[in-house]
């Protein structure tokens, strides 16, 4: 979903700078910008998605050690 939404939001601003009166060469340098601030934000956003992946499974690494811990006291 947000990789779709992604590409048309990047799509909208390439077409709306394909047609904004600018020279060629100040489209293509706004171009390049924009594809670097979107990859900039994309790498940012994908940074995030794995340091939460990595929080959850370390919680429940932890819920499993204190299950596994619980469940040998009830046995000994």
């Amino acid at each position: 979903m947000s990789s779709k939404l992604l590409v048309g939001f990047a799509t909208g601003v390439l077409v709306g700078m394909l047609f904004a009166p600018d020279k060629g060469s100040e489209t293509r340098k706004k171009i390049s910008e924009t594809g670097t601030d979107l990859k900039s934000r994309f790498n940012d956003f994908i940074d995030s998605l794995s340091n939460k992946a990595d929080e959850m499974a370390d919680d429940l690494s932890a819920e499993a050690n204190g299950f596994a811990s619980k469940a040998k006291q009830s046995f000994s």
